[in-house]
């Protein structure tokens, strides 16, 4: 950790050597990047913690990845803001979603990507090292066949070789918008210089200055200042203003000798400051509903709202008439009403429910019928015994068997979503026959 901020500082000196002082809008940019996709890794991440994955050392190392090369346009929007557009093609096997309906092809077919972006730079291009935030839209065609889109998100950092020619070093997570789309990082190295050579700026000398009759004194405003010692010799004015009037700097039409906020623009009632804010939160007193607590402007001022009470506000509460813990978004759990999930077990190569298990699934049906905003997701699993294809089947049935359970005991079908995912994710050792018994359980989702 100490190298790496050590690294951080030098470059952060090394950039600052190399700027200068006028600033930089990049021109019409054409480049070449090598990059590396990796499916594996965020798979991983949706189904483990950040944390796990860096812990188990399950981060796809490069040689697991998918290589390709692809071509970009830069060009600046002003001196922070790049546009940039990016195609690259690769050769892979392309790992479908589930739900998409298509099996990962078993040969390795062409990928082809465009995306369009913009790249918010936190220094200009004047600096060696610019690092950038970066986000926007693309298409994807695999095989032919199928169409995808996809939000690249990301970061990046921009090395300046002189000339106007960079390398850049970018990582960008590409977020899954349609069916046959998946959740990808992207890694990419390349370089880049202008398309055109730099015009030169023909500087023009300035017409002499005219000449300047002067004229004999006179008063031409009349306010007993000669236009020769009068800075407003056309205005009227007073002698300690030098013949101008008395002036009203921030133009709110309250001179500054009755304004009590001469350089700000203010109104006559709070003697020419302007409406104050008392909690800084942008929203004037006046139009504020909560004046003493910053909030926002669709709530009139006041903070975003917790009707729940839990401490997870309204915008990110995703069950905001319940109360739930954050970690949940939210919503409650179903341990919080003392139900078990781990009572709910099935008989070996079964989807039949144990008499402890429809015991436990009452108890949820009660829960369910007294909390009728609740919905819940059933998740199906198995141990490792048998053929996955197979376990994949009995998951399913088994997550049905208790939604149909659910259901018989009055709670609305579309209240509950059933889902098998087969021996993935085990809570137990599948080498042990009490570690098979909690594998073959149903997990359950409050949602809302």
């Amino acid at each position: 950790m100490k190298k790496i901020i050590l690294s951080f500082i030098a470059v952060c000196l090394v950039s600052i050597s190399f700027s200068q002082s006028t600033s930089l809008k990049k021109r019409p940019t054409l480049g070449v990047n090598f990059f590396l996709k990796d499916f594996a890794t965020p798979d991983k991440l949706g189904s483990n913690s950040l944390g796990t994955v860096i812990r188990d050392g399950a981060w796809s190392k490069p040689k697991n990845m998918t290589p390709g090369f692809g071509i970009q346009y830069l060009n600046g929007i002003n001196d922070n803001v790049d546009f940039m557009a990016n195609l690259g093609g690769s050769f892979l096997k392309y790992p479908f979603l589930y739900k998409s309906g298509v099996a990962t092809s078993t040969t390795d077919k062409f990928l082809l990507e465009t995306d369009a972006n913009l790249n918010l730079k936190l220094l200009t291009d004047n600096y060696f090292a610019v690092p950038y935030l970066s986000v926007g839209a693309g298409i994807s065609m695999y095989g032919g066949t199928y169409f995808a889109a996809y939000l690249p998100v990301g970061t990046g950092m921009q090395f300046n070789l002189g000339d106007e020619t960079f390398v850049n070093l970018q990582f960008s997570y590409h977020l899954k918008v349609t069916d046959f789309s998946n959740y990808n990082f992207h890694y990419s190295l390349g370089i880049s210089s202008p398309i055109f050579d730099k015009k030169e700026v023909v500087v023009v000398a300035p017409p002499p200055p005219p000449v300047v009759v002067v004229a004999p004194p006179k008063d031409t405003d009349g306010d007993g200042i000669p236009d020769n010692l009068d800075k407003c010799p056309t205005v009227p004015g007073v002698a300690r203003y030098q013949g101008c009037p008395i002036p009203d700097t921030d133009g709110d039409g309250i001179n500054d000798e009755n304004d009590k906020c001469p350089t700000v623009k203010g109104v006559a009632r709070y003697q020419g400051c302007p409406i104050p804010d008392t909690d800084k939160d942008g929203i004037n007193d006046e139009e504020d509903k909560c004046p003493t607590v910053p909030g926002l402007a669709r709530y009139q001022g006041c903070p975003i709202p917790d009707t729940d009470g839990d401490g997870v506000n309204d915008e990110e509460d995703k069950c905001p008439t319940e109360k739930g813990p954050a970690s949940n978004h939210g919503c409650p759990e179903l341990k919080d009403f003392n139900f078990k999930a781990e009572n709910v077990q099935f008989l070996t190569g079964s989807a039949e429910l144990t008499k402890i298990a429809k015991l436990e699934l009452d108890k949820g049906a009660t829960i369910l019928t007294q909390h009728p905003s609740l919905n819940v997701a059933v998740e199906g699993y198995t141990d490792n015994a048998g053929k996955p294809d197979k376990n994949k089947i009995l998951s399913q049935k088994r997550a049905d068997a208790v939604k149909a359970y659910l259901v018989k005991k009055g709670i609305n079908d579309t209240r509950i979503t059933a889902t098998g995912f087969g021996d993935a994710n085990p809570v137990g050792d599948n080498k042990t026959a009490k570690g098979r018994t909690a594998n073959r359980r149903v997990d359950f989702k409050i949602k809302q």
